[in-house]
């Protein structure tokens, strides 16, 4: 599974930006799809997911009501909608698969900078 992540940029606070991930290679209906984010010297974080055959999301909780994650079935891309975003949103996003609907995530894709200015 080869994953690639796109929409990242610099954007005010209060704004919105969409990322993309578009999965390609033996993408199945039970993965569980993720976004993540890392800032330098932290821990990636966890930031929602979506299991792909139902539609289930879940999110963390600083970002519940702000971003929307979803997913295309014909596409195979999964997007994560950020309205209202914070300076606090500053981080490389990760979108990431794994094989089962709780298993771990085993790929990942290259990131993409989102910058929320003040």
């Amino acid at each position: 599974v080869q994953l690639q992540a796109s929409g990242g940029g610099l954007v005010q606070a209060g704004d919105s930006l969409r990322l993309s991930c578009a999965a390609s290679g033996r993408v199945f209906s039970s993965y569980r799809m993720g976004w993540f984010r890392q800032t330098p010297g932290k821990e990636r974080e966890f930031v929602a997911s979506i299991i792909w055959t139902d539609g289930s999301t879940y999110y963390v909780n600083s970002v519940k009501g702000r971003f929307t994650i979803s997913r295309d079935n014909a596409k195979n891309t999964v997007y994560l909608q950020m309205n209202s975003v914070k300076p606090e949103d500053t981080a490389v996003y990760y979108c990431a698969a794994a094989p089962t609907p709780t298993g771990r995530y085993d790929y990942w894709g290259q990131g993409t900078q989102v910058t929320v200015s003040s």
